[in-house]
Formats: structure tokens, C-alpha cells, sequence
């Protein structure tokens, strides 16, 4: 089976134990992403967020061969409980697949797709999408290990992941 993981945030310069078959690659489908999600560290982390307007995320294969090993292997990275049902998302590929993501897959001759699938979390609520007054307010209250956690993460999402609220953030000489 060859499986590929989407990535647009931390997984692209720290796999961990996401066993990857080559390097990141660039022209992964087109999705909703956005600087939406505060992070376990305090980061304004990349999340799907269903506002956002597309921009190309990345992708890689994977190296295993069953599904169900790859996605342990992302839950594990990401630190998502196993009962945590919106936490991977996974898309399989067949003959009848249709849409963006479907398209996308076959092009690549993928059998299935898996990503991080944590929603926008705001002032600790699951699903709440901040505004951008709402994360540049955030980000200039940071400081110490958190700020600097916060501009690292910044700093190493691709430059690809171009959205909204980076370019904003941007001004405040991140990075």
C-alpha cells in the first residue's frame, strides 16, 4: 500500500516517529490553512481551517505499508489520543474516488492519504477559529520560552504556506 501524509506545520521539520520513504514534497494539494490553532507549546500553529482560502500544503510518502501502522505513527507524533476521533484524517483511494483530494491521490498513484486533523483551537475551545486581531493580540503577549517556542514555529513553517493572518504576523517582524 503506499500511503503519503499532508503537512503544512511542525511535521515538516520534526517527523518524529512519522517514518517518511523520501523527502517532503511540494506540490501537495490545494487546502484551507491557517495560523488558527494554539498549540500544546503555545505556538499559533497551522490547523484546516475552513474559512481560510487554499494554499498548497506539502506531502511525502510514507514508509509503511499498512494503514493502520501509519496512522498510530501520526497519533503518536501529534500526541493524539487513540479515542480522539478528529484527530487523522484519512482518505483512501479507489475507482470511484472523485473530488480535489481524490484527483490529487490518483495522479500519485497514492492508495491513501493521511493528515493532522486537530480543528482551530482558540482560549482553550476546540473549534473556535480566532480572528486576526484575535492572534496577533495572542502573539504580542508571548514572552519568554513561549515567545520564542511561538517565532520558531513561525520562523520553520514553510514559506509556501503562505496565508492571511502569516502575512499580518509578518509585520509584527516575525518571520
Amino acid at each position: 500500500m503506499k500511503i503519503a501524509c499532508l503537512g503544512w506545520g511542525s511535521l515538516i521539520w520534526n517527523p518524529g516517529e512519522l517514518v517518511l520513504a523520501s523527502d517532503w514534497q511540494a506540490d501537495g494539494p490545494l487546502l484551507p490553512i491557517e495560523f488558527s490553532r494554539v498549540g500544546d507549546g503555545g505556538e499559533m500553529a497551522t490547523a484546516i481551517c475552513l474559512n481560510a482560502p487554499p494554499c498548497q500544503v506539502l506531502w511525502a510518502p510514507l514508509a509503511f505499508q499498512h494503514l493502520d501502522k501509519a496512522v498510530t505513527a501520526l497519533r503518536r507524533r501529534e500526541k493524539i489520543p487513540s479515542d480522539r476521533e478528529d484527530g487523522v484524517g484519512v482518505f483512501t483511494i479507489n475507482s470511484l474516488t472523485v473530488g480535489v483530494l481524490g484527483k490529487w491521490a490518483a495522479d500519485r498513484q497514492l492508495d491513501a492519504v493521511i493528515w493532522t486533523a486537530l480543528p482551530p483551537r482558540f482560549k482553550d475551545v476546540e473549534g473556535l477559529i480566532p480572528s486576526l486581531d484575535d492572534v496577533l493580540s495572542y502573539l504580542i503577549s508571548l514572552d519568554g520560552q513561549t515567545l520564542a517556542h511561538a517565532k520558531f514555529y513561525m520562523e520553520n513553517v514553510p514559506e509556501q504556506i503562505e496565508t492571511p493572518y502569516r502575512r499580518e504576523i509578518k509585520k509584527l517582524g516575525w518571520d
